[in-house]
């Protein structure tokens, strides 16, 4: 391994370079928008098989090993394939690992994933963590599928989740991440609150003349092909919300959101993010599957200026009265390894830069 890396998250060089060295391999090259400013996507292989409960393989033993026990059939993605929701569905991944000693990885649901309700992880062999891969990790990946409100069509190529490399410890403390939002205000807020991240709350006052909260998603609709830009009327597949003199929303158990944060978020060039759930005991909701926010996410020189966090709200249990202005994540940075030559919003795939209260690119 001839390819030098210092501590932080791989940029998207590194990755091409680690790549080509056979860190990172596949039996098909890379596409041009595969690899992300500070990510690569990683694309669903030739088989998948529906099992019978998600699982983790455990130190001794190996997905597909633990597979041979849990199947209930094998689907050929070489032809489109349709998920149903409430199940669960283990795919092979293109892409497989041989990573030096000092590189670990993580992996999350790419955005367009999560804005469609569907959960997805990725696995290792000898696992004991979802979306984790160790340092100096040598074996193939798979990806855990389970649509939770619209059935989807996949393929082989499908990309739904993306991998970040990391070398260190790289996250910013609070006293770090206050200083950095002193010198480049990460977040919009006249009163920031720093606490194992930066606080972000959710904007229930109305977007535009119509005063748009967001969105809640149909029942019983037809396929959301996973590939297909543009291709679904937003009508069919979503109820919009208007906001109301109280400026709160009853979130409904088992319903699916499309909210947006109340603050404009900034990534700077030389820092890479990611929204982790606020903690459960203040409210019974989950907030944002997809989490990574790529170098230079609503940052003014990629032409991103007052981009919103777009937060993919699900209900627990019970009824719960989300407010405006309620916090319902926070946002960790961390260092990067070394600027990308192209930000997110300068290159293609950058489907959400400048964004407000959007859904994802499947609908027009």
């Amino acid at each position: 391994m001839t390819t030098l890396t210092t501590d932080g998250i791989q940029p998207a060089e590194t990755i091409r370079a680690l790549a080509r060295e056979g860190a990172i391999a596949s039996e098909r090259p890379f596409l041009a928008d595969q690899v992300q400013p500070a990510s690569l996507d990683l694309r669903l292989g030739a088989r998948a098989w529906r099992v019978r409960a998600s699982f983790l393989p455990g130190p001794r033993r190996s997905v597909r090993a633990r597979l041979d026990g849990i199947a209930l059939h094998e689907i050929d993605l070489s032809r489109p394939a349709v998920l149903e929701t409430g199940c669960v569905y283990i795919a092979e991944i293109q892409e497989r690992l041989a990573l030096p000693a000092d590189l670990s990885a993580s992996a999350n649901p790419k955005s367009s994933t999560g804005r469609i309700d569907v959960f997805t992880r990725v696995i290792a062999d000898r696992a004991q963590e979802f979306d984790i891969v160790d340092a100096g990790y040598r074996g193939p990946l798979y990806a855990e599928i389970s649509p939770r409100t619209f059935p989807v069509l996949v393929r082989e190529g499908t990309r739904l989740s993306q991998l970040r490399l990391r070398r260190g410890e790289v996250r910013l403390s609070d006293d770090e991440l206050a200083a950095l939002h002193a010198s480049q205000t990460l977040v919009t807020s006249a009163t920031p609150s720093f606490q194992n991240g930066i606080a972000v709350s959710v904007d229930l006052s109305g977007f535009g003349e119509g005063r748009l909260v967001g969105y809640r998603a149909r029942r019983h609709t037809a396929l959301v092909d996973v590939d297909a830009v543009g291709a679904h009327r937003t009508a069919d597949f979503w109820e919009p919300l208007h906001a109301d003199g109280g400026r709160e929303l009853i979130l409904d158990p088992g319903q699916f959101y499309i909210l947006a944060s109340k603050e404009a978020v900034h990534v700077p060039p030389d820092y890479a993010a990611e929204m982790v759930p606020f903690d459960p005991l203040v409210g019974e909701f989950r907030v944002h599957y997809a989490g990574f926010f790529d170098p230079g996410f609503g940052h003014a020189g990629a032409n991103g200026a007052g981009a919103r966090a777009v937060l993919e709200v699900r209900s627990r249990d019970v009824p719960f009265i989300l407010e405006d202005g309620q916090t319902v994540g926070r946002l960790v940075y961390e260092r990067m390894a070394a600027r990308p030559a192209v930000l997110y919003g300068a290159g293609a795939g950058s489907n959400y830069q400048a964004q407000g209260l959007k859904l994802s690119k499947h609908f027009a």
